[in-house]
């Protein structure tokens, strides 16, 4: 394993509206990667779920495009106004997704917030995720993410965390929430490189990564840590002996060990940035 850190400097934020195109480079870099049939064949279809039922409730909530986006929701009495925005991962938001929302929520004691990025939609099969994963209009998710940004109100401090497709948008959520991102985990998903829109990131970035993964592979690490570099942000890398969608208990070929070890990170990290202590 290896750990990365590069000291930041914070720029001015530029409104969201400066971020219509902020997603699309990224996000078509991860869309192309849910034609190809070695990708597709990779995520093992989840396990079944056997552990407790959903804490949290499911909402709804306007989008400025029209229409509403939907989420699941956690809420905590303790620190109800410090909120992780959480993305799912190429499974959408099945029972896994939403207890690692239940188990960030009470190990943080924040308010969770899992975007539903598929519209409600919940992928029986590896076709059926490839198709909902590639279809993702960034239009319909920036629109979500502002409207969940919205919902909770100028006073909310933002977290965000997603895995593989997820991961990607996590980023791009960061950008969106601008001074009111406070904190950003990536994992396995892909980054966003290009400097002029890095300027308008304000959180801390803490990216978690398998050298063995064949599509974020260790260069777009590299690459990644470079225009951080470059664009004087901060950013940790925790780089593991696994594969992609190492951290998902729901796959057979889920990596524990490294898991522990990047949620036990993640949770030091987010505690420290949302100064939860």
């Amino acid at each position: 394993m290896k750990y990365i850190f590069f000291c930041s400097v914070v720029f001015a934020f530029i409104p969201i509206v400066s971020h219509a195109q902020s997603c699309c480079a990224a996000n078509a870099k991860f869309a192309s990667f849910t034609a190809e049939d070695e990708f597709i064949r990779s995520h093992g279809i989840p396990l079944p779920y056997t552990g407790a039922a959903a804490a949290g409730t499911m909402i709804s909530f306007p989008t400025q495009s029209g229409g509403n986006a939907s989420a699941y929701l956690v809420t905590s009495k303790k620190h109800p106004n410090k909120v992780i925005l959480m993305f799912h991962d190429f499974w959408g938001l099945n029972d896994y997704n939403k207890a690692s929302a239940d188990k960030l929520s009470t190990d943080l004691e924040v308010t969770v917030c899992a975007i539903d990025l598929f519209d409600g939609k919940v992928p029986a099969t590896r076709d059926d995720a490839s198709k909902l994963a590639g279809g993702i209009s960034p239009a319909r998710a920036n629109a979500m993410i502002d409207g969940a940004v919205a919902y909770f109100g100028k006073d909310a401090h933002f977290g965000t965390i997603g895995w593989c497709m997820g991961g990607t948008w996590s980023m791009q959520g960061a950008l969106r929430a601008g001074k009111q991102a406070d904190a950003c985990i990536i994992y396995y998903g892909m980054p966003e490189t290009d400097e002029a829109k890095l300027k308008d990131l304000h959180a801390p970035v803490f990216g978690f990564f398998g050298n063995k993964d064949k599509w974020i592979t260790p260069k777009v690490v590299t690459d990644f840590q470079a225009a951080m570099k470059k664009a004087g942000k901060q950013l940790s890398v925790r780089s593991y002996d696994a594969g992609h969608a190492f951290a998902n208990p729901s796959d057979p070929n889920h990596d524990s060990a490294s898991a522990e070890d990047a949620y036990k990170h993640t949770l030091d990290f987010l505690k420290r940035h949302l100064r939860l202590f």
